[in-house]
């Protein structure tokens, strides 16, 4: 399940990419190709399009996501697998002290 929801990322993310490079800020872009007063979807109803297409799927991303979190997470605890770091930490512990912990007083010393 969480490679059908990782593909379904990559693909939102490509069509949104897509849907904001065939935008252009200064009223451009695939809107101006419609000049003509007559045809059957104006100038303003393609940029009403691309407007809720954006925002479509930058929304279906953000819940993508969220979606895709919650299940890898779940999926991790369900395995009893622990992080790479937790795991190499455990097998990196000294085994002998720390330095200075139960260090001898050499001859000679003046801290008493």
């Amino acid at each position: 399940m969480g490679t059908v929801i990782s593909i379904l990322i990559i693909i939102v993310c490509v069509l949104l990419i897509l849907v904001v490079l065939v935008q252009n800020s200064k009223g451009g872009g695939l809107a101006s190709s419609f000049a003509s007063s007559n045809q059957v979807m104006g100038v303003r109803k393609t940029a009403d399009f691309l407007e809720k297409a954006t925002w479509t799927l930058a929304i279906s991303l953000l819940a993508l996501s969220l979606i895709s979190t919650s299940y890898n997470r779940s999926e991790g605890v369900e395995k009893g697998s622990e992080s790479i770091t937790r795991q190499k930490g455990g097998e990196a512990s000294p085994s002998a002290p720390a330095p200075g912990a139960n260090a001898v007083p050499v001859a000679g010393d003046s801290t008493k």
